[in-house]
């Protein structure tokens, strides 16, 4: 009797959980890398431009997002950061395992937080770096996890919008796809 696709492992389950690893290791190493640069060789609050409205300034964000919450007890946003992980975990688990977009947005969304959880916990902040400005204009500073996050949701939006596309244009009676 040959082996039945129930009885051998979920071989897509399994892969999407390494190569999810892996992007979370990734975005940590790189975003750890880069903020102990920043901290060692960029000057605090200094505009070192790069190139036309861009610009690297080191700067602390004693909040979350866009310094909402500054000035709350930083274990306070650890704990908050841990949960927000842990739920952005459940939803990758619960997620359909075929979705890989929707799972590397989830892994990148991870790794990115996971990232400034770190800053949180060694220095009570989140170090920021990253300056996109045009003429009196500026964005907020933001760091290499802070990409990470956006790029996950990015990824997610589209892959829902791809999902419904292909439930919207696949034919019903078709049970091949």
């Amino acid at each position: 009797m040959s082996q039945g696709a129930d009885t051998k492992p979920n071989k897509t389950s399994s892969n999407r959980f390494v190569i999810g690893a892996m992007i979370i290791s990734l975005s940590i190493i790189l975003d750890q890398i880069s903020k102990l640069l920043v901290e060692l060789y960029l000057p605090f609050g200094e505009v070192i431009p790069v190139i036309p409205s861009f610009a690297m300034y080191r700067t602390w964000n004693e909040g979350v997002a866009f310094s909402f919450l500054s000035g709350h007890e930083s274990s306070a946003l650890v704990a908050l950061a841990i949960v927000v992980v842990g739920v952005v975990i459940w939803l990758w688990k619960s997620s359909p395992k075929e979705r890989v977009w929707l799972s590397a947005g989830y892994a990148m969304i991870i790794g990115g937080a996971i990232g400034n959880i770190i800053d949180r916990g060694l220095y009570g902040h989140v170090v920021d770096f990253v300056m996109v400005y045009y003429q009196g204009w500026s964005f907020a500073i933001f760091n290499i996890a802070d990409c990470f996050i956006t790029l996950g949701v990015v990824l997610i939006i589209w892959d829902e919008f791809w999902s419904a596309y292909k439930a919207r244009t696949t034919p019903q009676n078709d049970t091949n796809s």
